[in-house]
Protein backbone atom coordinates (compact mmCIF):
# COMPACT_ATOMS: atom_id res chain seq x y z
CA UNK A 1 0.00 0.00 0.00
CA UNK A 2 2.77 2.22 1.01
CA UNK A 3 4.77 1.81 -2.39
CA UNK A 4 1.32 2.53 -4.56
CA UNK A 5 0.81 5.98 -2.36
CA UNK A 6 4.67 6.64 -3.29
CA UNK A 7 4.14 5.66 -7.22
CA UNK A 8 1.23 8.14 -7.03
CA UNK A 9 2.86 11.45 -5.38
CA UNK A 10 3.96 13.76 -7.55
CA UNK A 11 7.87 14.50 -7.53
CA UNK A 12 9.27 17.42 -5.36
CA UNK A 13 11.01 20.04 -6.87
CA UNK A 14 12.82 22.96 -4.91
CA UNK A 15 13.78 26.03 -7.64
CA UNK A 16 16.31 28.22 -5.68
CA UNK A 17 17.41 31.51 -7.79
CA UNK A 18 18.65 34.91 -7.28
CA UNK A 19 16.36 37.36 -8.91
CA UNK A 20 19.19 40.03 -9.04
CA UNK A 21 21.62 38.22 -11.03
CA UNK A 22 22.17 39.00 -14.78
CA UNK A 23 20.08 42.39 -14.67
CA UNK A 24 16.93 40.13 -13.26
CA UNK A 25 16.45 38.80 -16.73
CA UNK A 26 14.38 35.77 -14.48
CA UNK A 27 11.78 37.88 -13.76
CA UNK A 28 10.42 38.28 -16.90
CA UNK A 29 10.79 34.32 -17.58
CA UNK A 30 9.75 32.84 -14.01
CA UNK A 31 6.20 31.37 -15.36
CA UNK A 32 7.72 30.07 -18.19
CA UNK A 33 10.65 28.27 -16.42
CA UNK A 34 7.72 26.80 -13.70
CA UNK A 35 5.23 26.16 -16.75
CA UNK A 36 8.57 23.77 -17.65
CA UNK A 37 9.22 21.81 -14.37
CA UNK A 38 5.16 21.64 -13.95
CA UNK A 39 4.43 19.71 -17.40
CA UNK A 40 7.88 17.33 -16.46
CA UNK A 41 6.08 16.15 -13.83
CA UNK A 42 7.09 18.33 -10.72
CA UNK A 43 5.30 20.16 -7.93
CA UNK A 44 7.44 23.24 -7.95
CA UNK A 45 8.53 25.31 -4.86
CA UNK A 46 9.84 28.38 -6.11
CA UNK A 47 12.25 30.03 -3.87
CA UNK A 48 14.39 33.52 -4.69
CA UNK A 49 17.70 34.08 -2.45
CA UNK A 50 17.23 37.13 0.15
CA UNK A 51 20.83 37.20 0.60
CA UNK A 52 24.70 35.69 0.43
CA UNK A 53 24.34 32.35 1.69
CA UNK A 54 20.56 31.66 1.20
CA UNK A 55 20.55 29.55 -1.38
CA UNK A 56 23.75 27.45 0.93
CA UNK A 57 21.01 27.45 3.71
CA UNK A 58 17.51 26.82 2.10
CA UNK A 59 18.95 23.45 0.19
CA UNK A 60 20.61 22.50 3.56
CA UNK A 61 17.83 22.76 5.48
CA UNK A 62 15.07 21.48 3.35
CA UNK A 63 16.79 20.01 0.20
CA UNK A 64 16.15 16.46 1.93
CA UNK A 65 12.73 16.95 1.03
CA UNK A 66 12.42 17.08 -2.26
CA UNK A 67 13.15 14.76 -5.48
CA UNK A 68 15.10 17.68 -7.29
CA UNK A 69 17.10 20.61 -6.92
CA UNK A 70 17.41 23.35 -9.81
CA UNK A 71 18.75 26.79 -9.35
CA UNK A 72 19.76 30.04 -11.40
CA UNK A 73 22.05 32.71 -10.54
CA UNK A 74 25.92 33.40 -11.16
CA UNK A 75 28.92 31.17 -9.97
CA UNK A 76 27.78 32.38 -6.65
CA UNK A 77 24.39 30.77 -6.59
CA UNK A 78 25.55 27.67 -8.22
CA UNK A 79 28.50 27.16 -5.56
CA UNK A 80 26.20 27.72 -2.72
CA UNK A 81 23.98 25.09 -4.05
CA UNK A 82 26.49 23.09 -5.00
CA UNK A 83 27.90 22.78 -1.55
CA UNK A 84 24.91 22.49 0.30
CA UNK A 85 24.30 19.28 -1.93
CA UNK A 86 27.55 18.17 -1.11
CA UNK A 87 27.95 18.56 2.58
CA UNK A 88 24.43 17.36 2.96
CA UNK A 89 25.13 14.05 1.37
CA UNK A 90 22.16 14.48 -1.25
CA UNK A 91 21.76 12.23 -3.91
CA UNK A 92 19.84 14.60 -6.10
CA UNK A 93 20.03 15.51 -9.41
CA UNK A 94 20.87 19.07 -9.69
CA UNK A 95 19.89 21.49 -12.35
CA UNK A 96 21.63 24.61 -13.53
CA UNK A 97 19.74 27.82 -15.14
CA UNK A 98 22.82 30.44 -15.84
CA UNK A 99 22.08 34.08 -15.59
CA UNK A 100 25.14 35.65 -13.78
CA UNK A 101 27.94 37.76 -15.67
CA UNK A 102 30.06 35.09 -17.26
CA UNK A 103 28.54 31.40 -16.52
CA UNK A 104 32.39 30.02 -16.86
CA UNK A 105 30.90 26.82 -15.56
CA UNK A 106 27.47 26.34 -17.42
CA UNK A 107 29.69 26.96 -20.71
CA UNK A 108 31.63 23.94 -20.07
CA UNK A 109 28.82 22.02 -19.37
CA UNK A 110 27.51 23.25 -22.74
CA UNK A 111 24.47 24.94 -20.77
CA UNK A 112 22.72 27.13 -22.98
CA UNK A 113 22.22 31.02 -22.01
CA UNK A 114 18.56 30.36 -23.06
CA UNK A 115 16.77 30.45 -19.79
CA UNK A 116 13.82 27.62 -21.13
CA UNK A 117 16.05 26.09 -23.11
CA UNK A 118 18.43 25.48 -19.58
CA UNK A 119 15.12 24.99 -17.87
CA UNK A 120 14.37 21.99 -20.47
CA UNK A 121 18.05 20.05 -20.12
CA UNK A 122 17.10 20.06 -16.38
CA UNK A 123 14.34 18.46 -16.35
CA UNK A 124 14.86 16.14 -19.56
CA UNK A 125 18.06 16.33 -19.75
CA UNK A 126 20.95 13.46 -18.44
CA UNK A 127 22.54 13.35 -15.15
CA UNK A 128 26.49 14.04 -15.18
CA UNK A 129 28.33 13.35 -13.02
CA UNK A 130 31.58 15.77 -12.17
CA UNK A 131 34.01 16.95 -10.43
CA UNK A 132 34.39 19.61 -7.90
CA UNK A 133 36.97 21.07 -5.47
CA UNK A 134 37.72 21.45 -1.86
CA UNK A 135 40.24 24.17 -0.40
CA UNK A 136 41.10 23.01 2.90
CA UNK A 137 37.24 22.67 4.37
CA UNK A 138 35.28 24.82 1.78
CA UNK A 139 33.80 23.45 -1.34
CA UNK A 140 33.93 25.38 -4.87
CA UNK A 141 32.86 24.03 -7.85
CA UNK A 142 35.04 25.07 -10.75
CA UNK A 143 37.83 27.91 -9.42
CA UNK A 144 39.57 29.01 -6.43
CA UNK A 145 42.93 31.27 -7.44
CA UNK A 146 45.25 34.08 -6.14
CA UNK A 147 47.06 37.10 -7.02
CA UNK A 148 46.71 39.29 -9.99
CA UNK A 149 42.97 40.00 -10.99
CA UNK A 150 41.77 37.14 -8.88
CA UNK A 151 39.52 39.84 -7.19
CA UNK A 152 38.31 41.36 -10.06
CA UNK A 153 34.53 39.50 -9.80
CA UNK A 154 33.95 40.08 -6.45
CA UNK A 155 35.55 43.51 -6.14
CA UNK A 156 33.67 44.91 -9.13
CA UNK A 157 30.05 46.69 -8.46
CA UNK A 158 27.37 44.64 -8.83
CA UNK A 159 25.44 47.68 -11.22
CA UNK A 160 28.51 47.85 -13.25
CA UNK A 161 28.23 43.98 -13.95
CA UNK A 162 24.15 44.40 -14.54
CA UNK A 163 24.87 47.35 -17.19
CA UNK A 164 28.25 45.45 -19.25
CA UNK A 165 28.33 41.81 -18.20
CA UNK A 166 31.48 40.51 -19.19
CA UNK A 167 32.66 43.84 -20.36
CA UNK A 168 32.65 45.32 -16.41
CA UNK A 169 35.58 42.42 -16.09
CA UNK A 170 37.83 43.68 -17.85
CA UNK A 171 37.61 47.45 -16.82
CA UNK A 172 38.05 46.41 -13.32
CA UNK A 173 41.15 44.26 -14.64
CA UNK A 174 42.43 47.71 -16.88
CA UNK A 175 42.80 49.58 -13.57
CA UNK A 176 44.60 47.15 -11.43
CA UNK A 177 47.83 46.80 -13.92
CA UNK A 178 49.85 48.73 -11.58
CA UNK A 179 49.23 47.28 -8.68
CA UNK A 180 50.54 43.37 -8.88
CA UNK A 181 51.04 41.43 -5.61
CA UNK A 182 53.67 38.50 -5.89
CA UNK A 183 53.88 35.83 -2.75
CA UNK A 184 56.59 33.95 -1.92
CA UNK A 185 54.87 29.96 -1.51
CA UNK A 186 55.91 26.46 -2.02
CA UNK A 187 53.64 24.87 -4.07
CA UNK A 188 53.59 20.58 -3.46
CA UNK A 189 51.95 17.97 -5.82
CA UNK A 190 52.48 14.32 -5.74
CA UNK A 191 54.43 14.68 -8.88
CA UNK A 192 56.72 18.35 -8.07
CA UNK A 193 57.31 20.72 -5.76
CA UNK A 194 58.03 23.96 -6.68
CA UNK A 195 59.18 27.41 -4.82
CA UNK A 196 58.74 30.43 -6.53
CA UNK A 197 57.33 34.11 -5.83
CA UNK A 198 54.41 34.06 -7.91
CA UNK A 199 51.55 36.68 -8.95
CA UNK A 200 49.10 34.05 -10.16
CA UNK A 201 47.80 30.79 -8.63
CA UNK A 202 44.61 29.27 -10.20
CA UNK A 203 43.19 25.57 -9.74
CA UNK A 204 40.32 24.90 -12.06
CA UNK A 205 38.12 22.58 -13.47
CA UNK A 206 36.93 24.47 -16.04
CA UNK A 207 37.17 25.49 -20.37
CA UNK A 208 36.74 29.20 -19.31
CA UNK A 209 37.41 31.65 -16.21
CA UNK A 210 36.24 35.08 -15.79
CA UNK A 211 35.08 34.65 -19.77
CA UNK A 212 38.28 33.97 -21.16
CA UNK A 213 39.06 30.76 -22.74
CA UNK A 214 41.93 28.59 -20.29
CA UNK A 215 45.15 27.31 -21.99
CA UNK A 216 44.18 23.79 -21.29
CA UNK A 217 40.40 23.91 -22.84
CA UNK A 218 40.99 21.28 -25.59
CA UNK A 219 42.23 18.62 -23.13
CA UNK A 220 40.18 19.68 -20.09
CA UNK A 221 37.88 17.61 -18.96
CA UNK A 222 35.25 17.99 -15.85
CA UNK A 223 35.16 14.47 -14.78
CA UNK A 224 38.50 13.08 -15.10
CA UNK A 225 39.63 13.74 -11.09
CA UNK A 226 42.45 16.11 -11.75
CA UNK A 227 42.70 19.89 -11.82
CA UNK A 228 44.42 22.09 -13.99
CA UNK A 229 46.43 24.21 -12.16
CA UNK A 230 48.25 27.94 -13.46
CA UNK A 231 51.02 29.49 -11.62
CA UNK A 232 52.83 32.85 -13.27
CA UNK A 233 56.20 33.45 -11.83
CA UNK A 234 57.18 37.24 -10.88
CA UNK A 235 58.47 38.86 -13.76
CA UNK A 236 62.05 39.99 -13.32
CA UNK A 237 61.41 43.77 -15.17
CA UNK A 238 58.79 45.32 -17.40
CA UNK A 239 59.94 43.10 -20.87
CA UNK A 240 58.90 39.49 -18.50
CA UNK A 241 55.79 41.50 -18.16
CA UNK A 242 55.02 42.19 -21.69
CA UNK A 243 55.95 38.62 -22.18
CA UNK A 244 53.80 36.87 -19.72
CA UNK A 245 50.63 39.36 -20.86
CA UNK A 246 51.29 37.60 -24.63
CA UNK A 247 51.27 34.56 -23.18
CA UNK A 248 48.07 34.67 -21.42
CA UNK A 249 46.30 36.26 -24.21
CA UNK A 250 47.37 34.61 -27.01
CA UNK A 251 46.83 31.12 -24.95
CA UNK A 252 50.38 29.94 -25.97
CA UNK A 253 52.07 28.98 -22.36
CA UNK A 254 55.50 28.23 -23.84
CA UNK A 255 56.89 30.83 -21.21
CA UNK A 256 59.38 30.28 -18.62
CA UNK A 257 57.66 32.27 -16.16
CA UNK A 258 54.29 30.34 -16.52
CA UNK A 259 53.77 26.60 -15.03
CA UNK A 260 51.05 24.60 -16.68
CA UNK A 261 50.21 21.12 -15.47
CA UNK A 262 47.31 18.19 -14.33
CA UNK A 263 47.00 17.01 -10.52
CA UNK A 264 44.45 15.75 -8.41
CA UNK A 265 45.61 17.32 -4.82
CA UNK A 266 47.97 20.77 -4.38
CA UNK A 267 49.14 21.92 -1.11
CA UNK A 268 50.37 25.76 -1.15
CA UNK A 269 52.89 26.88 2.04
CA UNK A 270 52.78 30.85 1.41
CA UNK A 271 54.96 33.51 3.67
CA UNK A 272 51.82 35.70 3.75
CA UNK A 273 48.26 35.23 3.97
CA UNK A 274 47.26 36.07 -0.04
CA UNK A 275 43.56 36.29 -0.12
CA UNK A 276 42.09 33.71 -2.47
CA UNK A 277 39.13 34.07 -4.89
CA UNK A 278 36.49 31.02 -4.87
CA UNK A 279 33.98 30.71 -7.71
CA UNK A 280 34.16 34.54 -8.27
CA UNK A 281 33.63 35.38 -4.40
CA UNK A 282 35.70 35.83 -1.55
CA UNK A 283 36.84 32.97 -0.40
CA UNK A 284 39.53 33.79 2.74
CA UNK A 285 43.26 34.59 3.90
CA UNK A 286 45.31 31.33 3.98
CA UNK A 287 48.74 31.21 4.48
CA UNK A 288 48.32 26.89 4.08
CA UNK A 289 46.41 25.72 1.75
CA UNK A 290 45.55 22.31 0.71
CA UNK A 291 43.52 22.11 -2.38
CA UNK A 292 42.00 18.16 -3.10
CA UNK A 293 39.90 17.28 -6.20
CA UNK A 294 36.65 15.32 -5.32
CA UNK A 295 35.84 13.18 -7.99
CA UNK A 296 32.66 12.71 -10.03
CA UNK A 297 31.10 14.41 -6.33
CA UNK A 298 27.97 16.24 -7.96
CA UNK A 299 25.36 14.86 -10.25
CA UNK A 300 24.36 18.11 -12.92
CA UNK A 301 21.69 17.77 -15.94
CA UNK A 302 22.92 18.24 -19.05
CA UNK A 303 22.23 17.85 -22.54
CA UNK A 304 21.61 14.08 -23.63
CA UNK A 305 24.92 13.08 -25.33
CA UNK A 306 26.16 15.96 -24.29
CA UNK A 307 30.22 16.26 -22.57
Amino acid sequence: MNNEIESCRAKKLLFVFNPRSGMGQIRGRLLNIIDIFTKGGYDVTAYPTQSQADAFRKVRDEGHEYDMIVCSGGDGTLDETVSAIYQSKLELPLGYIPAGSTNDFAASLNIPKNMEQAAEIAIHGQPFLCDIGQINDINFVYVAAFGMFTDVSYQTDQNMKNALGHAAYILEGVKRLGQIPSYKVKVTTKEQEIEEELILGMISNSKSVGGFTMFTEKNTLLDDGVFEVLLVRKPKNPMELNEIWGCLIAQKPDNKNVYIFKTSEVHFEFEEEPPWTIDGEFGGNYKTATVTNLHKAISIMIEKSDI
